[in-house]
């Protein structure tokens, strides 16, 4: 008679596809690494290093006020006393935090190009980590899930990083329909402002189909300097003629039957995706953060190379941000 528990045979072979399916996460996370640091080298130059060259937190020398300065770092002292408008500049802390804020909503786990959108997110968080590690600065991480929010202490070094990449790889986002409305991400992001993570440079990685985030969005901004990356599908936004299709909103589960055999409908299909790109563009400079768009179709290294470059650029000394 059987007991209803799981015979020594059945619990060997959970055992071994446990070990198999770890091996083949610490297979992917191995290659990625390599890929990314392969990439990255002589990417960013310098003796400073980071994903992003933000501003520090020592108090340097002050000068006067261009068009695009942050007011926060005006020097009122020195405005009074010269009667015209100056902000003091600041030095790069040698010891900075990273927070990665990486979004697992079940609309990630979709990617018809060269990979997934949430293996472009886990991407992202491996450049973040392997540059904040090459700084020496700390690395600390929230994880926003269907089910829940996760967070990973700051901490430095390579073994850290490995840990957060393999829970991210872990996490399979089909498995967990949302609720509808449900507000973790920016919940999330509320965590993140929190003071419970020292100010430094936060990236927020997402699509940013969930509703309400500019809001919390702004909190952020005013704690860190932010960097937005929203990852995006080109099924997002255009849509071949392959007859009627049906279409999952994998937030909330409803089907859709569409007719993509109709030009109409291809062309509004098309007006919608751009329309929502540049409201998340318009909404995320708003919130004062800088904002980065990496598609699934497209080499992301490339476009954040231009990134990089372009701030970079625009921050340099004499020459106002755009």
């Amino acid at each position: 008679m059987d007991s209803g528990q799981p015979h020594s045979g059945t619990r060997l072979v959970m055992t071994a596809r446990a070990s198999t399916a770890s091996a083949h996460t610490r297979e992917v996370l191995r290659r990625l690494e390599l890929d990314v640091e392969r990439r990255l080298d002589g990417l960013l130059q310098g003796d400073y290093r980071g994903l992003v060259s933000g501003l520090g937190s020592e108090p340097g020398e002050t000068r006067a006020y261009r068009p695009g300065d942050d007011v926060r770092r005006m020097d009122w002292n020195v405005t009074a006393r010269l009667g015209e408008p100056h902000v003091r500049e600041t030095i790069a802390d040698r010891e900075l935090e990273t927070s990665v804020l990486v979004d697992l909503s079940p609309s990630l786990d979709f990617g018809t190009a060269m990979v997934r959108k949430v293996d472009l997110a886990m991407a992202v968080v491996a450049a973040t980590g392997i540059l904040t590690e090459r700084a020496g600065n700390r690395l600390g991480a929230i994880i926003a899930t269907a089910d829940g929010i996760h967070e990973l202490g700051a901490r430095s070094g390579r073994r850290h990083l490995m840990a957060l990449l393999h829970r991210i790889a872990a996490h399979d986002p089909a498995s967990i329909v949302a609720r509808p409305h449900q507000p973790l991400f920016g919940e999330a992001l509320h965590r993140l402002a929190g003071p419970g993570h020292r100010t430094g440079l936060a990236v927020v990685i997402s699509d940013l189909l969930r509703p309400h985030w500019d809001g919390p969005l702004r909190t952020v901004t005013q704690r860190h300097d932010t960097l937005v990356v929203e990852v995006v599908d080109p099924r997002e936004l255009t849509l071949p003629n392959v007859g009627i299709i049906e279409l999952q909103d994998r937030q909330r589960g409803a089907i859709t039957e569409v007719d993509t055999r109709s030009a109409r409908v291809r062309a509004r299909y098309e007006a919608a995706g751009r329309e929502r790109l540049a409201d998340h563009a318009q909404r995320v400079r708003r919130a004062g953060a800088d904002h980065l768009v990496l598609r699934t179709d497209r080499d992301w290294v490339i476009d954040l190379a231009r990134f990089v470059d372009r701030r970079r650029r625009r921050r340099q000394p004499g020459r106002p941000r755009r």
